[in-house]
């Protein structure tokens, strides 16, 4: 029998150019019409609670062939020794799961029959239901492939973009306008480190529906890439957060802190950005801070809170403890920010004799203050481990309410609920079963707190899920329902196989706030 090394060194005298040329279109771009002819054996993933297709389900074969469900709950399967027969996939999901055999396996057996569907029902183990990537390509891929029609219409403007990290939006100039840190593109491994953005209807009848997805149509170049927001600051990435517009004069406008920085730990300079539509749609920097005013800056996911009959702008990487009025003079001067602190002014920037202001019965001080720097969680488990203040003194370090441990806020996104009276935050953990991959609810009376308790909500099996937005502009039913979104990634996970499509993604998570996993363990009074 006559051996070959490739396709190349193996053609049969017999057929001629054309014919040859027929047979290798044949052998190769077979899986490309599969669709059209029918081929693909389709499966679909659904949430047995809710019905709705469950994306980033992990499908593999007893050979190790590994499919990922799309948006709609799919995969389109097509493994031309594999089909129409009977094959054993294994099952797994991020906070979903289905029954394991007498021998310990999560999975189901499918005839793998061309043209052919079945439907796979997983329990869902999280409170919060995942409902579908928004970043990234092949949202839909499986659909398409099987000849279903995607929810959301093919975007005009896809930017190329294959992952981006971390999103600030807001409503601005009736849309809504997204923005995104690190991006990756299909050019070069490289991709584009000075922000992306792009626009999407605001929510309504004939707009955007949270429930099926974002038409993101992306700022591009004359290349159909998504192109730099910012502006040119010399080499290093610039990162932006704490995005929020102000009105005055009847003029919206859109502002964001800035960060230009040489590395993941050294910033060169920082400041502020301002949004400017024409003649090119991008930011401008408006002003720039100087480099020890670390905190006196928005940072982080920004929320809104009226006070003492001002209007006020709360920023925050972990917890919202800087706030500045709402106003552009005020936004623009460093010294106009406040923190929301508990430290003596004295001894703000000695971190070896840092003490706390009490009142004549002892109880902690808290107040917002322009000569002391903010405390957040860190903050607080330094002054617990130095023996300044007592563990039941922490503000911000929630306990679980199932184990009564603490949770360890790492970022954190925080909003006023009308359905629960209360202030709610989405936070990511350090540490705890997932290393930065859970999410925890809470709620508290007053943005900075005191955060009694959390909730796990969401839990990523060996994979990071940071910097969580809350999006309180797509609240449905009086703030019953709620959506936030994070970055999926394996980095800082340990996690050596990232999710294809999915990695370094934006991901969407639904949380019906009337489910009873999260009552409250104790009163709420409601107070704004």
């Amino acid at each position: 029998m006559a051996t070959f090394t490739s396709m190349a060194m193996w053609r049969p005298k017999s057929l001629s150019a054309a014919s040859w040329a027929c047979l290798a279109l044949a052998l190769f771009a077979a899986p490309l019409f599969a669709a059209e002819l029918g081929t693909y054996f389709g499966i679909e993933v659904i949430d047995e609670q809710t019905g709705r297709g469950v994306p980033l389900v992990e499908l593999r074969t007893v050979n190790d062939i590994g499919y990922y469900t799309d948006n709609a709950g799919r995969v389109a399967f097509y493994e031309p020794e594999l089909m129409d027969r009977d094959v054993f996939f294994f099952v797994r999901s991020h906070g979903y799961e289905l029954p394991k055999d007498g021998f310990g396996y999560a999975g189901v057996r499918l005839t793998t029959t061309p043209g052919k569907r079945e439907r796979i029902k997983l329990r869902r183990v999280n409170i919060a239901e995942r409902v579908y990537r928004i970043t990234g390509e092949g949202l839909y891929r499986d659909t398409v492939l099987l000849g279903e029609k995607p929810p959301l219409p093919p975007r005009a403007r896809t930017g190329n973009v294959l992952g981006q990290d971390t999103v600030m939006a807001a409503p601005f100039a009736g849309k809504l306008y997204w923005f995104w840190g690190d991006t990756n593109l299909p050019n070069y491994p490289l991709g584009n480190f000075r922000t992306c953005g792009a626009t999407s209807p605001l929510p309504s009848a004939d707009g955007t529906d949270p429930d099926v997805g974002i038409e993101l149509e992306y700022f591009t170049d004359d290349k159909g890439m998504a192109r730099s927001m910012c502006p040119d600051m010399g080499p290093g990435p610039v990162w932006v957060d704490g995005l929020f517009t102000l009105v005055e004069d009847k003029r919206e406008r859109l502002f964001c802190h800035y960060r230009h920085m040489e590395s993941l730990e050294k910033v060169l300079d920082h400041g502020l950005l301002e949004f400017v539509a024409e003649p090119e749609a991008r930011f401008d920097r408006v002003a720039t801070f100087a480099l020890k005013q670390s905190w006196q800056c928005p940072t982080g996911q920004t929320l809104r809170q009226t006070a003492d009959g001002s209007n006020y702008l709360l920023f925050g990487s972990a917890v919202p403890n800087v706030r500045v009025r709402a106003d552009v003079a005020s936004v623009s001067d460093p010294a106009a920010y406040e923190a929301f602190t508990c430290l003596t002014a004295a001894d703000a920037n000695d971190a070896q004799a840092q003490r706390v202001r009490r009142d004549a019965q002892g109880r902690l001080l808290w107040s917002w203050r322009r000569d002391a720097p903010p405390v957040g969680p860190v903050e607080e488990q330094r002054l617990v481990k130095a023996g300044v203040i007592r563990s039941d003194e922490m503000r911000f370090s929630p306990r679980d309410v199932e184990s009564g441990k603490r949770v360890q806020v790492h970022t954190s996104a925080v909003h006023w609920n009308a359905y629960r009276k209360q202030w709610v935050m989405i936070a990511e953990q350090v540490g705890g079963t997932s290393y930065m991959g859970e999410i925890w609810f809470a709620t508290a009376d007053a943005p900075t707190g005191p955060w009694t308790w959390a909730r796990k909500v969401v839990t990523h099996d060996r994979y990071t899920f940071y910097n969580p937005a809350y999006h309180e502009f797509f609240g449905r039913d009086g703030g019953r329902v709620i959506y936030f979104e994070g970055t999926y990634t394996r980095t800082f996970s340990g996690n050596d196989q990232p999710t294809p499509r999915y990695d370094y993604n934006q991901i969407m998570y639904r949380l019906d706030l009337a489910d009873p996993r999260l009552a409250a363990p104790g009163p709420v009074s409601g107070k704004r």
